[in-house]
């Protein structure tokens, strides 16, 4: 996420246009991949200052926005609330992210310290900060949290898409979605985009530099429907 990285102020960083979940660019393509790290690893010969550059090369095939349409019908609710409409929509993707996990021989899940089976609890704790009265107390559930609030906050925001990532990755075809792709989806009518937002809503309420740094960091920049995510 190259707003992540320019909050954060790395010393070097090279932003990758590709796939969510494809920071090397195209599978099966070791000279591709190479290549994504030889400019990578250049950083650190020719940047002399704290440096966001731009990869350099042909891109991998990619569905971009107007190309790409979610195969996973995630149909009507029946709980209206948003956390029974988050867990709904988890729910239907269960199936679809087990295979992605299976195929690979492991998960990118679990940063905020919940199991891969946990999952309907981490989509709970997250539409469960939107009604919370504080943002430094710990979710209610039986997962031992990896972080504090309310940076875990973050966390359970990035188990939440990566689980969403993976029931994607299970899609017919080769074409992965692109970054806007992915974030037209999500933010385009899916129960994860609406928890999001009105998560990133309780933070601005709180009027905390923390809290607003998380923010940044659970919304992609330009998707907020409150302004800036930063």
């Amino acid at each position: 996420m190259r707003e992540q990285s320019e909050a954060v102020g790395p010393t070097r960083a090279l932003w990758v246009p590709f796939a969510l979940g494809r920071p090397l660019g195209s599978a099966e393509d070791p000279e591709f991949q190479k290549d994504v790290m030889r400019q990578a690893f250049g950083l650190l010969a020719n940047a002399t200052e704290p440096t966001i550059a731009d990869y350099e090369g042909p891109m991998p095939e990619e569905a971009g926005p107007g190309q790409w349409a979610c195969p996973l019908n995630l149909g009507p609710f029946v709980d209206d609330t948003l956390t029974g409409r988050l867990l709904a929509e988890v729910g239907r993707l269960k199936t679809w992210s087990a295979q992605t996990r299976a195929a690979r021989g492991r998960t990118m899940f679990g940063v905020s310290g919940a199991r891969p089976d946990q999952i309907d609890d981490v989509a709970r704790a997250l539409a469960s900060i939107a009604d919370a009265d504080s943002i430094t107390d710990a979710p209610a559930g039986d997962v031992e949290w990896a972080f504090d609030m309310p940076l875990l906050i973050r966390h359970l925001a990035d188990d939440v898409r990566t689980f969403y990532h993976e029931a994607i990755a299970a899609q017919p075809g080769s074409a992965a979605p692109n970054h806007d792709a992915l974030n037209d989806w999500v933010f385009g009518g899916t129960a994860l985009g609406d928890t999001l937002q009105a998560v990133a809503d309780r933070l601005t309420a709180a009027d905390d530099p923390m809290a607003s740094l998380v923010r940044g960091l659970v919304i992609p920049e330009g998707r907020y429907q409150g302004g800036s995510a930063f």
